[in-house]
């Protein structure tokens, strides 16, 4: 089973049509069929056959002049199909979605779905894949040939997964895992188990009350058992091995998916000996001090710890360059390494092609830098919170915004991130304004918001017509919002100004910077309405290693506090850095975010999201992607 964001390139009508041996509707038709199939060259005309068609309008232009409906049908899908081999899937689109095509003969109806299938995925059409799926159902795809089983299932499942349908998706998969014994049974279990994740529990349960069938009931079991609330990864694995002793005549327990195959086997590779390799002196000391205090407290909390084999070891980095302190703890018995937290420290590994001992860095590399194989990088990325800005953008069909970001290499960072996002998105930044915190914060409101444009206007106005003339200025009106990249002090400062400058109707979004972590309601009044991304260790009232820290604990507040959730996820991650680098889905839900590894081994933040209100920070509903149902989703890792 190929991964589910492959796309299919459809094969030829002819073949297609020779596969279709079933018709659901008229089994009598059977014969019929074949029949159909030989005479597909002969039944188009001769216009039809020696016309190549080079748009969708010349075909349907050509198919309307054919008397014989079926013919013309049959025409169209052949052209349909040539349009997808040359990756042209609006163009089969245009066709598919015809009124010619809109009734097909019974024998054209399986391939005609199949092409709209197709291009559905390829085009990640929605909408147009929301009515195909009302036509279907898990074991529809049985119906095609054996040579194209595989491929018909396959798009099927997509189709169910692009409207949000992930039961059915997962329940085609598991029909097909039945059917055709010649699928790769390690890639159809790692789609399956991807699916069920993200079905609601309620949605879940009831599937697991009405279901029959061994191999759909032991599934939907397995995942019940998994997701169940309040397990750690190690009650986790046990479910995960219980389950294969319940069941050892499931395809799944003999062939378990990759992620719980890791989830299964993470307590004994667990990394019993590890150094926390940080400064503790100098400028860096007290967010070193703050990380290991995060790691220690969380390491503390961890009722699945094994206090008699682990073994940790906290090194300061403060006093030598860390390549050699790293060359010197490799020649020792130790499993991984937590740090560097400076990113000029993390840059000094490059030099090595693989480190002999994994490393999970504090930090990230330059762009231009390549991690070798063996480094982690993680930290507090203000890149993150860009890309998350520009997501929630779209998501609020917020294309056309104003951007304040502070002067330097960080606000560069941030910049290039928000702008690639959000063209990414289809959305664009009308104005961008760099400022310095020194700097005439009116004049530079007045820029944004076109205040200062309008005026210039008006002079030149006077000066052409000697006149002087009343005049209000006027902002200017094409912006949907406003970004404002900007640390407390200025942004208080900056969202008044909007206000004065009659932008006061735009809806304003900002990073975490905009906060200081603890709530001032007298002060962040000016903030008020101002929607800003942060972490759950900020904004997550209920919070356990929270209150535990803060009653004994210094620095777990503010921008500390912020280092102390990084240092509790660091240990969590030390835990399940090789779960998250070989299941692209794995997440783990950490103080820092709902955290998720890229295939160089970054790890990426999803925060959560909230919005001044009377002065404090008010928690918002956490944005749905596309395609998700109502219910609860899936749970992820957790502990």
């Amino acid at each position: 089973m190929p991964p589910s964001d492959r796309r299919y390139k459809p094969q030829t009508p002819e073949s297609i049509e020779l596969a279709m041996t079933k018709n659901r509707i008229n089994h009598r038709a059977l014969a019929g069929i074949f029949t159909l199939t030989l005479l597909f060259a002969g039944c188009a005309s001769v216009d039809l056959e020696s016309h190549v068609a080079q748009s969708p309008s010349q075909a349907l232009e050509l198919a309307a002049k054919e008397r014989n409906t079926e013919t013309a049908q049959r025409y169209l899908l052949k052209v349909a199909s040539r349009f997808q081999e040359r990756d042209d899937h609006r163009a089969a689109r245009t066709l598919l979605q015809s009124t010619q095509l809109a009734q097909p003969a019974p024998s054209l109806q399986a391939q005609k779905q199949l092409l709209a299938m197709a291009s559905a995925v390829a085009l990640e059409d929605r909408e147009w894949a929301g009515g195909i799926v009302t036509k279907l159902s898990p074991d529809n795809f049985r119906g095609y040939n054996s040579d194209l089983v595989n491929r018909a299932a396959g798009l099927q499942a997509e189709t169910y997964a692009l409207v949000g349908d992930r039961l059915s998706a997962a329940m085609t998969l598991m029909l097909l895992s039945q059917t055709d014994g010649k699928v790769n049974p390690q890639q159809v279990h790692d789609q399956i188990w991807t699916f069920l994740k993200a079905v609601p529990d309620q949605k879940l349960s009831a599937a697991g009350e009405n279901t029959i069938g061994f191999e759909t009931e032991g599934w939907l079991e397995l995942a019940a058992n998994v997701r169940a609330p309040g397990l750690s990864i190690d009650d986790q694995g046990r479910v995960i091995r219980r389950w294969q002793n319940n069941w050892p005549g499931h395809p799944g327990a003999q062939i378990l998916p990759s992620e719980l195959q890791l989830i299964a086997s993470l307590a004994a590779n667990r990394p019993e000996k590890v150094v926390l390799a940080l400064p503790l002196q100098g400028p860096l000391a007290s967010a070193g001090k703050a990380i290991r205090d995060g790691f220690l407290a969380a390491y503390y909390q961890d009722s699945s710890a094994d206090r008699g084999k682990t073994d940790i070891r906290i090194v300061d980095t403060s006093d030598q360059p860390f390549d050699e302190l790293y060359r010197e703890l490799a020649t020792q018995d130790i499993d991984l390494i937590i740090g560097p937290l400076e990113k000029e420290a993390l840059a000094s590994l490059t030099s090595m092609k693989t480190l002999p001992v994994p490393a999970l860095g504090l930090n990230y590399l330059a762009a231009d830098k390549k991690a070798p194989d063996g480094l982690y990088q993680f930290g507090l990325s203000a890149e993150d919170e860009a890309r998350q800005i520009a997501d929630r953008l779209s998501e609020q069909n917020i294309n056309q915004v104003l951007v304040l970001i502070p002067q330097g290499e960080w606000g560069d960072r941030v910049e290039a991130a928000l702008l690639k996002r959000m063209q990414h998105n289809g959305a664009v930044a009308l104005d961008i304004e760099r400022f310095f915190r020194e700097d005439n914060l009116r004049a530079v409101t007045a820029d944004l918001l076109g205040i200062t444009v309008s005026r210039d206007r008006a002079i030149q106005v006077e000066r052409t017509i000697g006149l002087n003339v009343e005049f209000e200025p006027r902002r200017r009106q094409d912006a949907d919002a406003i970004v404002m990249v900007a640390e407390p002090a200025v942004a208080r400062q900056f969202k008044p100004l909007f206000a004065f400058y009659f932008g006061g109707d735009l809806p304003v979004y900002s990073p975490s910077i905009i906060y200081e972590g603890t709530p001032d309601a007298a002060r962040d009044r000016d903030l008020n309405q101002v929607i800003f991304t942060d972490i759950p260790w900020v904004l997550d009232a209920k919070n356990p290693l929270r209150a535990e820290a803060t009653k004994v604990l210094p620095g777990t507040q503010g921008q500390l506090g912020r280092l102390f959730a990084m240092g509790a996820d660091a240990w969590q991650l030390s835990k399940r850095l090789p779960l998250l680098r070989q299941v692209q889905t794995a997440k783990v839900d950490g103080q820092t975010g709902q955290l998720s590894m890229t295939r160089e081994g970054s790890i990426h933040r999803t925060q959560l999201w909230a919005q001044f209100r009377s002065g404090m920070p008010s928690l918002l509903p956490q944005p749905k992607p596309f395609g998700a149902e109502d219910d609860k989703p899936a749970q992820s890792l957790t502990n």
